[in-house]
């Protein structure tokens, strides 16, 4: 066969073969007492970018943070067992369930994994309204805990360490001035920026996010767009 025609077919598979983005497959967790429509503003950013995502609706409210794990895997466990590669992003609380699923169910084909928001330490604000009745019948079991005082309990349902890609976002813009009040440090209406930290995540950064209004935030979006590709965030701006 001609040189050519050899180029010619090379040219033909290359341009054939699907990008990194069509080969994956990306899980989305939604927040505590939140549904997947809050998730929608990020699902179609990944969505127009290629990637095929798993937007998961899951009970948040109704049961402990422990079977809350088993409840997702199996719902999303033949979404993601043929997939070549499977992202994780979770919001909220939603960042500890994914984190909790890789733990207890550990994958082969795991790819990165983003936290958006999430309370790797708890929350002076779960602290402060934990015993209220209200709170109590509006976050259920999980809500209680999401407390500072629960960071333990966290961290076993978490595991010690990632054997995957880990990147955090934090946010340090709040419209809660109330929540912010109890908060030490920076902020985002409901999360301390330093509890978002996780022992040996691969990379972090801080944007000016409301804890509420992160699954539409764009800037928040560019950088899960560039930490899914890239592995690591862009500070360059």
């Amino acid at each position: 066969m001609p040189i050519k025609c050899y180029k010619i077919i090379f040219l033909l598979l290359f341009i054939c073969q699907p990008s990194y983005a069509e080969q994956s497959v990306v899980v989305v967790l939604h927040g505590i007492a939140r549904s997947s429509s809050h998730m929608e503003p990020l699902v179609e950013v990944l969505t127009h970018n290629g990637y095929k995502v798993v937007n998961v609706d899951y009970p948040s409210t109704d049961y402990t943070m422990s079977q809350l794990v088993d409840i997702i895997y199996d719902d999303i466990k033949t979404d993601i067992s043929q997939a070549p590669k499977v992202h994780f992003i979770g919001y909220s609380m939603g960042g500890i369930m994914v984190r909790g699923v890789l733990h207890k169910y550990r994958m082969d084909n795991i790819g990165r994994v983003i936290q958006l928001a999430a309370p790797n330490g708890g929350s002076e604000v779960a602290d402060a309204v934990h015993d209220n009745p209200v709170y109590q019948a509006i976050y259920g079991p999980a809500g209680q805990e999401l407390t500072t005082t629960s960071s333990q309990h966290i961290k076993e349902l978490v595991g010690d360490h990632c054997y995957y890609e880990l990147g955090v976002i934090a946010g340090n813009s709040s419209i809660d001035p109330v929540s912010s009040l109890i908060i030490p440090g920076d902020d985002d209406g409901k999360v301390a920026v330093l509890r978002t930290h996780v022992e040996g995540m691969k990379d972090h950064i801080v944007v000016a996010a409301s804890h509420t209004f992160f699954p539409s935030n764009q800037v928040v979006h560019q950088q899960v767009l560039h930490f899914l590709e890239f592995g690591k965030f862009d500070k360059a701006h």
